[in-house]
């Protein structure tokens, strides 16, 4: 299994898969500015940073 980095670029099938949701709840948050900050590559297609993602759930985290 590969070393994973901070670095890492993750597709949205990625991050779908690692969160368990609908592509389409995805897509929305997106569209909504409510999704991880993602990279658009000169094809158009969209990759995250996994410290992006990382972040962007650790601001999800119910306080305890």
């Amino acid at each position: 299994m590969p070393t994973r980095t901070p670095d890492e670029k993750m597709t949205i099938s990625e991050v779908i898969a690692d969160l368990k949701v609908a592509p389409a709840t995805f897509y929305r948050w997106r569209q909504l500015g409510r999704g991880p900050r993602s990279i658009k590559l000169p094809n158009g297609a969209v990759r995250i940073r996994r410290s992006e993602y990382e972040r962007w759930l650790s601001e999800r985290e119910d306080a305890a």
